[in-house]
This record gives C-alpha cells, sequence and structure tokens, in this order.
C-alpha cells in the first residue's frame, strides 16, 4: 500500500471519527442535564422526552435520506453540509427561550446528524478495503464511544459549572472546524442513486411517528384512547404500506433484496433492540442519580463512566477481535451481558443505595454493549456489494435510531405506568418506584437483542460470496 493512500484512509478515518464524536456527544450529553433543563424551563416528563426522541426521532427517519443524497450529490459534499446544519441547529438550541423552541432545534439538529453519520460510515467503509473495514470501525466506534463516555459527564459539567445552552455551544466551534478538513482532505465519492424515493420517505417517517406518538402518549392519555389507538394503528399501517411500496419503487430507499441476507437481517435487528437498550436506560440512570441519590449534574456524569467508558476501550478490541471470529459471539454475548447488567441494576436500586453496588453491573453492561456495535456495522456493510454500502450503512444507522427512540418511549411508559403520571419526580422513593421497571424493560430489550443476534452467520464468510445483489 502506497504512503498517499495510507495517509488519505487516515484523514478520512479520523475526520469522519471527529464528526461522529460530535453528534454521540450530543446525543448523550443532554442526559445529566435533563434535570436542570426540567427546572429552568418547568418542563414536563413527556417534554423531557421529547427533547430526545425530536432529535432522535428525525435523525432516525432521514438517515435513509441521508444516505441517497449523499449517493446522488456526493458523499463528501452531503456530509460538509450535514455538519453545517448541525451546527446552526446547536447555536439554536443554545438560545431556546422555552421547550417548545427546544424541541424544534433538536429536530433540526436530528437532521444535520443524520447526514453526518450515514455518510460518515459510508466514508469509512468505502476508504477500507473488507479485510481491514472490522478493524477501522472498531476505531471509529472506539472514538465515538469516548464522546459517549464523555457525554454526560461534559454535559454534568457544563450544565452545574456554567449553563446547560453550553451543551450545544460546545460543537459549534468543532463544526466549524471540521467543515472545512472534510472539503480539503476526503476525496468525493457517488453511489448508483439518481433520485430521491419521496413517497417512502413519507410513509416510514409519518409511520415512525405514530408509534412513537402512541407509546409517548398512553400513560397520560390512556392506552385505550382514541389519541393513542390511533396512533399506532396508523403508524403500523404507514409502515406496512412502506413495505408495500419498496416492493414497487424504481428507486427505493431501502432495496428489500438486502433483507435476504441473514447477515444483514440479524445484524439490524439486534442492533435495533441493542440501542433501544442503551436509550431508555441512560435517559433514566442520569436522572436516578439525582433525583434519587440527589447527586449533583456533575457527580452524576462522572459516576457514569464506568458504563459509558466501557465503549472507548472494548469497541476497537472487540472490532479486531471481528474480522478473525464473526459477528454472532461478539452480538450474542454482548447483549447477553447487557441484559444481565440491567436486571442486576433493576433489583439493586432503591433511594440511598451505595453507588459501589452499582458499579459491577455498570461495566457488565457496558462492556456487553460495546462489544455490539463494531459486529453489527461490519455483519451489515460486508452483506452487500460496494456500490450499496451507502445505503447499508443508512439502513443500520436507521435502525440504531430508531432503537433509540423506541427504547427511550417504551422506558417512559413504563416509568410513568409505575410510578404514576407526573407523580414520578415528588420523591426520591417515587422516582425509584418507576426507575426499576423501566430498567427492567431496558434488560428484556436487550435480551431479545441476543436472542436476534443468534440469527446471525455462525462464521466468518468472505465478503464476495456474502454480498447480496441489488435489485434494479
Amino acid at each position: 500500500m502506497d504512503t498517499d493512500t495510507t495517509r488519505a484512509r487516515r484523514w478520512v478515518l479520523a475526520l469522519a471519527a471527529l464528526a461522529s464524536c460530535m453528534v454521540a456527544l450530543d446525543t448523550l450529553v443532554v442526559t445529566t442535564a435533563l434535570t436542570t433543563i426540567q427546572r429552568d424551563l418547568d418542563a414536563s416528563i413527556a417534554s423531557l422526552e421529547w427533547t430526545v426522541n425530536a432529535y432522535n426521532l428525525s435523525f432516525a427517519v432521514l438517515l435513509m435520506t441521508a444516505a441517497a443524497l449523499g449517493d446522488r450529490l456526493g458523499r463528501r459534499r452531503m456530509f460538509a453540509v450535514g455538519l453545517g446544519l448541525f451546527t446552526a441547529a446547536s447555536a439554536a438550541c443554545a438560545l431556546a427561550p422555552g421547550i417548545g423552541w427546544l424541541i424544534a432545534a433538536r429536530a433540526v439538529q436530528g437532521a444535520g446528524a443524520a447526514l453526518v453519520t450515514t455518510l460518515a460510515l459510508a466514508l469509512v467503509t468505502r476508504a477500507f478495503p473488507p479485510e481491514r473495514r472490522g478493524a477501522a470501525l472498531g476505531v471509529f466506534f472506539g472514538a465515538t464511544g469516548l464522546a459517549v463516555a464523555s457525554g454526560p459527564l461534559v454535559g454534568g459539567a457544563l450544565a452545574e459549572g456554567i449553563a446547560w445552552q453550553w451543551i450545544f455551544w460546545l460543537n459549534v466551534p468543532i463544526g466549524l472546524l471540521t467543515i472545512p478538513l472534510a472539503l480539503r482532505r476526503i476525496d468525493e465519492s457517488f453511489g448508483p442513486d439518481t433520485g430521491l424515493d419521496v413517497p417512502g420517505l413519507a410513509l416510514v417517517t409519518g409511520g415512525a411517528f405514530g408509534l412513537v406518538w402512541g407509546l409517548v402518549r398512553g400513560n397520560a392519555a390512556g392506552w385505550a384512547s382514541t389519541e393513542v389507538l390511533a396512533a399506532l394503528l396508523g403508524g403500523a399501517l404507514l409502515l406496512a404500506a412502506f413495505v408495500v411500496w419498496e416492493h414497487r419503487a424504481r428507486e427505493p430507499m431501502v432495496p428489500l433484496a438486502f433483507f435476504r441476507s441473514r447477515a444483514f437481517s440479524a445484524g439490524n435487528a439486534s442492533i435495533f433492540f441493542a440501542i433501544a437498550s442503551l436509550f431508555g436506560a441512560v435517559f433514566f440512570f442520569a436522572q436516578f442519580l439525582q433525583v434519587g441519590l440527589g447527586h449533583s449534574p456533575f457527580d452524576a456524569g462522572l459516576r457514569l463512566l464506568p458504563w459509558t467508558g466501557t465503549l472507548f476501550v472494548v469497541a476497537p478490541i472487540a472490532g479486531a477481535l471481528v474480522d478473525r471470529f464473526g459477528e454472532r459471539p461478539f452480538m450474542v454475548a454482548g447483549l447477553t451481558l447487557q441484559a444481565v447488567g440491567m436486571a442486576w441494576i433493576a433489583q439493586v436500586a432503591e433511594p440511598g443505595v451505595a453507588y459501589v453496588a452499582l458499579v459491577p453491573p455498570l461495566v457488565i453492561a457496558g462492556c456487553g454493549v460495546s462489544m455490539t456495535f463494531p459486529a453489527a456495522q461490519n455483519s451489515v456493510v460486508s452483506a452487500v456489494p460496494p456500490e450499496a454500502i451507502g445505503k447499508a450503512a443508512g439502513v443500520n444507522s436507521t435502525m440504531r435510531e430508531l432503537g433509540g427512540v423506541f427504547g427511550v418511549a417504551i422506558a417512559v411508559a413504563v416509568f410513568a405506568g409505575a410510578a404514576g403520571p407526573g407523580a414520578g419526580y415528588a420523591s426520591p422513593q417515587a422516582f425509584t418506584d418507576g426507575f426499576g421497571p423501566a430498567i427492567t424493560a431496558s434488560a428484556l430489550l436487550a435480551a431479545a437483542g441476543a436472542l436476534a443476534g443468534l440469527g446471525l452467520p455462525g462464521r466468518r464468510r468472505a465478503p464476495e460470496r456474502d454480498a447480496v445483489a441489488v435489485e434494479a
């Protein structure tokens, strides 16, 4: 391999990882600031949920569109556009005068994140050959793990030491630095797409929004209410219509032929449940440390490090080992460990519980979920031909973000059902009454992901034989 090629690959990996760090930081940096935001903006639990889910939902439903835009208009160009949109929306979040403005700005931020995340993955997977891709993705997710690990800590430090608005101002200099470097150091690349699947986008957006709305409103409006039933049924019907449309579309968002591959289908299903479990638990754990145990935002972020910090350490190692041993062992074992850790926490959680009792299950859960990221991504992108990597990465990113949306929605629904709507913040005991069942739900989601992981191929196969053809 010549020096120029090696240097070019390193620039792609470094810039993609930096951008991914910024997006990942913003996904979790809010968690330890939620209690402060709730106080400053007089926000309800539902409003707090939407500060997380507005970002994740727009992020999720636009990921496939982001992949198509990158394929058609240039991956490097749209990567830079996404960075610009994300940076501008971050400034709008910091300037929010009320919870409604913040939720709207978070939705725009999610749109920028969709471009950044999808195209960062596509740029990295295209830059590295199959035999080195797992190791590169391990480094990529390890760097992202640094942001995940530091996100709650940074959020807590800024919310406590300065103001919660600075968790968003932090993105502005990073974005302004990365955009010109990306335009200069990354070669442009295109995919096979020539158009956008607008009906498909509308159907999947409406379907996801309907299901999330129903889950969010279930406890407050009543699970048997017309509003909730209509939202859930309408969302399910729109998603079914999306599948039907994708069979007919000339240029589908998701070529359904991909799902004939076990590696592709099982990898996406597993990562959906893995992220659902992770995000549902993260949403409540930072608040439990503050509301249930009385810690400050910074102290809460510090006490999350045994959990979130494992991604920085474990993901690169797992990524390198995936290239040798295949994806299934890491996916199944990892999600089993995540389920065990969450179930353990649910059993010992109570007001005043000693923090040292929470450290072992946090480390177990963190190591487990950290093993899943490079395994799932490698499984998915290795199951398609090189020209379809952008779409495959887009599908995988979509499943991750939709998993996060549904995980938070399910955890909040369980929390509100156990603690009582609006009662969870009344006292440490009231919060803990909802927290235990919510974390149990996260454990069950992780167990479902482990079962899905059993569908992955049992051993590593050559990418040329594993890739499925793309329907014309």
